[in-house]
């Protein structure tokens, strides 16, 4: 047989869901303000279906189609040292590094 509620049940049930209520809103509000704080973005060195490629003899550096070779003065990176987001180990690196014409790694004659 089912219980049945008094007055006073009933009547304390709604602090409960206020009580149930402000504590979901007070999680959400700090989801909402710490919740992205661990996620770090990085942008990328080129868009999807590119490639860069440095200047040689100095820093600069271009993207260019998966379906291209360089422009002429620009190379591809060598092997293994190619930049992928912006700030990473080899793109800082190559901020003060560059190719001569021969294709050895030098220190670029512009970098501060």
């Amino acid at each position: 047989m089912p219980r049945r509620m008094t007055r006073l049940a009933i009547a304390r049930r709604p602090g409960r869901v206020r009580f149930v209520a402000a504590a979901l809103v007070g999680a959400g509000a700090v989801v909402a303000l710490t919740g992205c704080a661990g996620i770090e973005y990085q942008e990328d060195i080129c868009s999807s279906g590119e490639y860069p490629a440095m200047s040689v003899g100095a820093t600069g550096s271009v993207c260019v189609s998966d379906k291209e070779k360089p422009p002429a003065g620009f190379v591809r990176y060598p092997e293994g040292k190619v930049p992928q987001q912006v700030g990473d180990k080899w793109d800082v690196y190559w901020d003060t590094h560059t190719l001569d014409k021969d294709g050895n790694i030098i220190d670029a004659p512009d970098a501060s």
